[in-house]
C-alpha cells in the first residue's frame, strides 16, 4: 500500500470507564472505498466523530494527507477536506434540490450569510449545483422541493451537498439506513462512479452493499479493529464470522 491519505494511529476515546475506541490503527488509501462495519455499540459513530473533528480523542494521532490534524475544530477538518454527509449543512425542506446544493457551495465559499441575496440566481453558485446534484441522480429533481422527495432521494441530495465542499475525502455514515432495495441499489451506482473522483470511508450495516462497494474493510469490535482487509480476507475470517457475521469459529 503507497503512503495512505488517512492514517489513524493509536486512537483511545473513553467515557468515564467506558471504552469506546480502543487503540484504533486504520489507513484509508487514496481512491479506494474503504467500509467501516461492526456490530451496534461497536465504536463506529465515535470513531467516525473524531475523524470529523467533532469529538475529541483522548490519545493517539489523526494523519490526513500526511498533516497531523488531530485535536483541530470540525470547520479545519472541512477545509483539510474532509467532509461528513450528515454533517454538512441541515437539507431546507422548503427549498428546492437545487437551492440546498447552492447555499452548500456558497457556504464552502465562505458566504453563508448572504445567502437570500443571490444563491438562486448566481451562476457561479448554480452551475456548480447542478452538476453537483448530476453526480448523484438528482438533476431532474433540481427544481423539487426537499420536502417533495423520497428518503432515499434526500440522502443523495446530503451527498451532494457534502460534495459541494470538493472534498478530498468523504466520510459517510450508514447512508444506506432505511433505504428499499431499489433505491438502495441505485446508491450504490452513484457511490462507485464517485470513486473514480473521491476516496470514502463508509460506514454501513447493509453487508450487500459493503461487500460490493469496498476495496478494503475494516472491523470494529468492542472499541478495537479486529481485521483489516479485503472483501474476500473479511468472508473467510473466522474471528470476523464469530463476532460479526454470527457464525461460530471451527
Amino acid at each position: 500500500m503507497s503512503t495512505p491519505i488517512l492514517e489513524v494511529r493509536n486512537l483511545c476515546k473513553s467515557f468515564g470507564g467506558v471504552v469506546a475506541i480502543d487503540n484504533v490503527n486504520i489507513q484509508v488509501a487514496e481512491g479506494e472505498i474503504h467500509a467501516l462495519i461492526g456490530p451496534n455499540g461497536a465504536g463506529k459513530t465515535t470513531l467516525i466523530s473524531q475523524l470529523s473533528g467533532l469529538l475529541q480523542p483522548d490519545s493517539g494521532n489523526i494523519i490526513f494527507q500526511g498533516k497531523d490534524i488531530t485535536g483541530l475544530p470540525p470547520y479545519q477538518f472541512s477545509l483539510a477536506g474532509l467532509a461528513r454527509s450528515f454533517q454538512i449543512t441541515s437539507v431546507f425542506q422548503e427549498l428546492t434540490l437545487a437551492d440546498n446544493v447552492a447555499l452548500a457551495v456558497q457556504a464552502h465559499a465562505g458566504h453563508a450569510f448572504r445567502f437570500w441575496r443571490n444563491a438562486k440566481k448566481d451562476p457561479a453558485l448554480r452551475e456548480p449545483a447542478m452538476a453537483y446534484l448530476k453526480q448523484v441522480g438528482l438533476e431532474e429533481r433540481a427544481g423539487w422541493l426537499a420536502s417533495e422527495v423520497s428518503h432515499g432521494e434526500r440522502r443523495q441530495l446530503e451527498i451532494a451537498m457534502a460534495l459541494a465542499t470538493d472534498p478530498v475525502l468523504l466520510l459517510l455514515d450508514e447512508p444506506m439506513a432505511g433505504m428499499g432495495r431499489e433505491e438502495s441499489a441505485e446508491l450504490i451506482g452513484i457511490l462507485k462512479n464517485l470513486r473514480t473522483e473521491k476516496t470514502l470511508l463508509l460506514v454501513e450495516h447493509d453487508m450487500d452493499a459493503v461487500f460490493a462497494l469496498a476495496d478494503r474493510i475494516s472491523v470494529l469490535v468492542y472499541g478495537q479493529v479486529i481485521a483489516s482487509g479485503t472483501a474476500d480476507e473479511i468472508r473467510n475470517n473466522s474471528k470476523v464470522r464469530s463476532a460479526y457475521l454470527g457464525e461460530d469459529e471451527s
